[in-house]
C-alpha cells in the first residue's frame, strides 16, 4: 500500500510526506475519519513511507511492507473469540486473516472484518491482553535500526483497562516508536490518550475521487460510477457495497419494511404487537454488529423518506427492491414532527446495544415507540 493507492485525500497525503521530509514526525498520531474515507489505508501507506524513507534498502523494505510482513510494522485491531481462537484473543493470532482481509479491500469496515474472521455475532474489542502484547512488542529493538510503528485500527474499541495500560507507553514511547491510532469516533477514545496524540482529520471523499477509483479499480463505465458516487455519501466502502449489491442491504430492506408495516398496523390493534415481538426476537439473534449496521440503515432510510417528502427528489438515491413497497407512499409519514425523535430513539438503541444491553428488550421498546411516532401529525405553521 502506497500513497498512490489512496483515493483522494491529497491534502492529507501532502501533509504526511512533507512532515516526514522535514523530520517532523509526531510519536503519536490520531487519524480521524468516517467509514470509507481511507484512514487505515493511509496509515499503512504512511508507515511504509516512513520505513522506506529511513531504510538502507528501500526496495526490500517496500516489498515487506506491501505484504504487511515488515518486522517493524505492527498492528492491533478489534478481535473476539472464534472457532480457532477460543480464549485470550489478540491481533497477533489473526495476522494471516488480517493480511488477506486488507489484500481484498483495504477500505473494509469493522463489520466486514468481524465477518471475515467469523465473529459477526460478537462485538470486537481491543482488550487488556492486546495492550500487554503491544507493550511486549514495542519493548524489543527495531529490526532494521529505524522506526517501529504500531497501527491501532478502530482505536475507539480500546476498552478502559487497555487504554489505561497503554497510556504511559503512548506518552513516553521507546526511542523511534510511532503510534498511529485510527478511528471513526474519536469521542469514544479517553481524553488522556487523545490529548497525547496529534490529530489529523480526513474529509469525506469527493464524488470525483470515488468515480475515478471505481472506473480504475472496478472496470465500470463513468456514468454508472457517477450514479454510485452520488449515492455513496463520500464513503468508498458504501460505493463498493452498492456496486456489488451487498446482500446485507437487501436483508436490511426486508427487515425494515416488515418492521414499519407491523408498526403501522399496531396502533389500536394489540394483536399485532405479537408481530413486533417476533420481529425483535429475530433481529436480536443476528449479532450485535449486524444490529448496529441495521440501525444505521434505518437512519438512512428515514432520512431519504424525509427528503422525498419535502420535495427534493434529486437528493433521494434510495431505490427499494421490494416490489409492493413505494417510497413515495411512505415518505409523507416522515416529517418535521417526528424525524428528530425517530433519530434520537434509533441512536439511543444503538448506544444501548453497543453496551451489551438486552437486544430483544431494546428493539421491542424501539418498535413500540415507532408505532406512535409513525402516526404523529406534522404541526401546521400559521401564515
Amino acid at each position: 500500500m502506497t500513497f498512490d493507492n489512496i483515493i483522494g485525500q491529497e491534502h492529507v497525503k501532502k501533509h504526511l510526506i512533507k512532515s516526514t521530509e522535514n523530520g517532523r514526525i509526531p510519536h503519536a498520531q490520531l487519524f480521524v475519519g468516517k467509514e470509507g474515507t481511507g484512514t487505515l489505508a493511509t496509515a499503512i501507506a504512511y508507515a511504509q513511507y516512513l520505513l522506506c524513507h529511513y531504510s538502507n534498502d528501500p526496495e526490500v523494505t517496500a516489498i515487506k511492507c506491501k505484504k504487511l510482513q515488515h518486522p517493524d510494522l505492527h498492528f492491533a485491531f478489534p478481535v473476539a473469540t472464534n472457532d480457532k481462537v477460543k480464549r485470550h484473543p489478540v491481533s497477533s493470532l489473526f495476522l494471516e486473516d488480517w493480511r488477506s482481509f486488507l489484500a481484498k479491500n483495504p477500505y473494509g469496515n469493522l463489520f466486514e472484518w468481524l465477518q471475515h474472521i467469523g465473529v459477526e455475532n460478537k462485538q470486537g474489542q481491543i482488550g487488556v491482553d492486546e495492550a500487554e502484547d503491544i507493550v511486549k512488542k514495542l519493548a524489543l529493538k527495531s529490526y532494521e535500526g529505524g522506526f517501529k510503528i504500531m497501527i491501532i485500527w478502530m482505536a475507539d474499541k480500546l476498552n478502559t483497562a487497555a487504554s489505561n495500560k497503554l497510556l504511559k507507553l503512548i506518552e513516553e514511547p521507546p526511542s523511534k516508536t510511532i503510534f498511529l491510532l485510527v478511528t471513526e469516533d474519536e469521542g469514544q477514545i479517553i481524553n488522556t490518550i487523545k490529548s497525547r496524540c496529534q490529530a489529523l482529520y480526513f474529509p469525506s471523499l469527493s464524488e470525483h475521487s470515488i468515480v475515478k477509483a471505481l472506473v480504475a479499480n472496478e472496470n465500470i463505465d463513468e456514468r454508472e460510477a457517477l450514479r454510485i458516487a452520488q449515492i455513496s455519501e463520500g464513503n468508498y466502502t458504501k460505493a463498493l457495497h452498492l456496486l456489488h449489491k451487498n446482500d446485507n442491504e437487501l436483508i436490511f430492506e426486508e427487515w425494515f419494511i416488515t418492521w414499519i408495516r407491523s408498526a403501522f398496523k399496531a396502533k389500536g390493534n394489540a394483536a399485532v404487537i405479537q408481530d413486533l415481538i417476533g420481529w425483535s426476537d429475530a433481529i436480536a439473534k443476528s449479532g450485535r454488529e449486524t444490529q448496529k449496521q441495521f440501525i444505521q440503515y434505518c437512519l438512512y432510510f428515514f432520512r431519504q423518506a424525509l427528503l422525498l417528502n419535502y420535495g427534493t427528489p434529486d437528493l433521494v438515491f434510495l431505490a427499494p427492491q421490494t416490489g409492493n413497497f413505494k417510497l413515495e407512499k411512505f415518505a409523507p409519514f416522515i416529517h418535521s414532527g417526528n424525524i428528530l425523535t425517530i433519530e434520537k430513539e434509533l441512536n439511543d438503541a444503538q448506544y444501548h446495544i453497543e453496551r451489551n444491553g438486552n437486544a430483544k428488550i431494546i428493539l421491542l421498546d424501539l418498535s413500540i415507540k415507532l408505532t406512535r411516532l409513525l402516526h404523529t401529525k406534522e404541526a401546521k405553521i400559521d401564515a
